[in-house]
Order: C-alpha cells, then sequence, then structure tokens
C-alpha cells in the first residue's frame, strides 16, 4: 500500500466536496504553504490545491497563514531601513502607464521611505514596474540587502518577487497552464517584508477587497488601505469616484473619493509611450490625466499616513508637492 503524501491532507480538507470540505485554519495554511515554498509537493498536488482555493474563494485565515509562511522564508540585511510605506505592483499596464509610479517617487522626494516589490511577465502586452523604472534610469534591486541601500540612498527602492521568493514567481507563472490567478496574486503582495506600518494594496476585482483588509487585521498591520486602482495596480483613476477602505489600529472605516476629471468613457492610452513618465515629470509634455493620476494617487497614500484631514485636503497637499517637485531629477536623490 502506497504511503500518503504528507500534503495530501492539506488538499482534502479544502477539496473534499460541498459538505465536507472547509477553508484551511491559519497554522494549517502556514504549514502547507512552507511545504510549497519549499518545494516538497508533487506538481499534480500544487495544480490541484491551487485551483479548490481559487474556486472557493480564499478566506482570511488563509491569507495570514500563507503571508508568515512566505515570511518564515526571508532573510532581511542586518540593521534594516526605516520604510514608511509598503507598495505592492503585481499587474503591470495595459491600457495607462505607470502614472503611480511618478505618485511614489513624489512621495519620496518629499520624505515618505516607499519599498516597491512586484510581479512581471505574467500576462502577454503589459508594461511591468522593472521596464518602467529602467526606462527611468532608475535601478531595480536584486535582493532585499540591496533594496536596503536603495532606500537609505533615496527613499526608493523595487524588488521583483522572482528575487524576493523565486518560488511564488514560479506559482503565479502557472497561469498559462492552470488558466487562472492563483492565491499567491492575492496573498503574496502582502509579505512587507520591512514591515512598513503603512501597507497600501488595490484589486481588480472589487470583492477581493474586504480579503486584502482583514487579513492584513490578523496579521497586526497597523495601517493599510485598499482600493480598485486602474488595471489593477495602485493606481487613482481620475475620471472615477473610488472607494477607498482603511485599516487603522484595527478599526475599519472607508470614505468615497470623488471624480477629479470631468470625461466620458474610459482613458485609453493606445501609444503605451514609457519616455511620457519622464517628460511628465520634467513637465516637458503636458497631460491633465497623467498629472491628475499622479496627484489622485500620491493623495491616497498621504490620507492613509494621516497628513490631510479628509480627501480634498490631502489632495490639496499632493498637488502641491507636484507643483513643486525637483524636475530635474525623478527624485532629488536619485
Amino acid at each position: 500500500m502506497t504511503q500518503e503524501h504528507p500534503f495530501a491532507q492539506y488538499v482534502r480538507i479544502i477539496g473534499k466536496g460541498p459538505h465536507l470540505s472547509r477553508p484551511l485554519n491559519r497554522d494549517e495554511m502556514r504549514a502547507a504553504a512552507a511545504m510549497i515554498l519549499a518545494g516538497q509537493v508533487e506538481p499534480l498536488q500544487l495544480g490541484a490545491f491551487l485551483c479548490v482555493l481559487r474556486v472557493r474563494t480564499e478566506v482570511p485565515e488563509e491569507g495570514a497563514g500563507f503571508v508568515e509562511a512566505v515570511r518564515d522564508t526571508l532573510t532581511l540585511p542586518p540593521d534594516p531601513p526605516r520604510v514608511d510605506l509598503d507598495w505592492s505592483s503585481y499587474s503591470g499596464k495595459a491600457r495607462q502607464l505607470p502614472w503611480f509610479l511618478l505618485a511614489v517617487l513624489l512621495l519620496a522626494q518629499n520624505g515618505v521611505r516607499v519599498f516597491m516589490h512586484g510581479t512581471e511577465g505574467h500576462t502577454p502586452g503589459r508594461l511591468y514596474t522593472r521596464t518602467a523604472l529602467q526606462a527611468l534610469g532608475l535601478p531595480v534591486a536584486a535582493t532585499l540587502a540591496e533594496a536596503a541601500e536603495h532606500l537609505r540612498a533615496r527613499n526608493f527602492a523595487f524588488l521583483p518577487l522572482a528575487d524576493l521568493q523565486p518560488r511564488l514567481q514560479e506559482i503565479i507563472d502557472l497561469k498559462p497552464i492552470l488558466g487562472l490567478r492563483s492565491p499567491v496574486n492575492t496573498f503574496g503582495r502582502m509579505t512587507n517584508p520591512f514591515a512598513a506600518p503603512y501597507e497600501i494594496q488595490t484589486v481588480f476585482h472589487p470583492n477581493y477587497r474586504d480579503i486584502h483588509r482583514d487579513t492584513a487585521r490578523l496579521l497586526g498591520q497597523p495601517h493599510m488601505a485598499v482600493f480598485k486602482g486602474e488595471g489593477g495596480e495602485a493606481e487613482r483613476r481620475p475620471q472615477k469616484p473610488v472607494l477607498v477602505q482603511y485599516l487603522h489600529d484595527d478599526v475599519l472605516s472607508e470614505e468615497e473619493w470623488p471624480v477629479m476629471l470631468d470625461m466620458e468613457g474610459d482613458a485609453i492610452d493606445k501609444e503605451m509611450d514609457v519616455a511620457r513618465l519622464g517628460a511628465i515629470w520634467r513637465g516637458e509634455a503636458a497631460d491633465p490625466y497623467a498629472e491628475a493620476a499622479v496627484v489622485g494617487t500620491a493623495a491616497i497614500a498621504l490620507r492613509l499616513m494621516g497628513r490631510g484631514e479628509d480627501t480634498d485636503e490631502a489632495t490639496h497637499l499632493a498637488r502641491e508637492m507636484w507643483q513643486a517637485r525637483n524636475r530635474e531629477r525623478l527624485t532629488a536623490a536619485a
């Protein structure tokens, strides 16, 4: 008789059927995810596990256990820098340039230390953060230690998921094989390796907002914001109102941000010329949509961090920062 594989118990718990299956508890998911990250599961088991979770939809307890397992695999450099804001970039852009990058660099120029991490290449035809940063002449870290150096030098660092936790990138890359996104897309972005007190998340499907916020709450994240962003990235869509949900010291709240631009239909950039990012920053080109996206995105981050009594004040502060930006460089410390 063949001995049962140790991972089979976790597949059985979630996949036994509509009446006998149940979600994994936090400890079970932490143990299951640890096996996955260590390469101790068979490909067939991994595919079944991911697909069942996707069909059923993950729960916050599973998210917390998954994130804890990922954090267990990370090795921070000695004396890591203080990080204010953890920012995930896991979708890529297809209809608009990543204007959120200019918002992040604006925050960094004004003393907010931002660590960004994300994926690339999982969906054809999208512009990913690494490519955009390289076009702007900004370095991309290859390790957490190198990210720490970048944070100290310019208040900003980007580390691709493939370097942060290679196994997670491998799982995301299974999308063309499975035909589905996996829990990694939901929870991998919540790793927050430098334990930043503020965390900004975004969703493409609004029903995932509560999962992100409730998972962050279980993990003891002090402050976080989540909203439906442009193309799935943390970027304000200035032509639409946006509901932002917050977590502040275990208290949940939300507020609706108003439309910034009066325009009809979706804003689509058919050219996607990445050189325009630098041109807009330097003032060599003007684009009301781009500038509103930058200001609006920075305003959400500022509001999350308590800089602004309401949405109007946070937006006003972000606009002042944009008008006073150092146009000679992308960041004051670059």
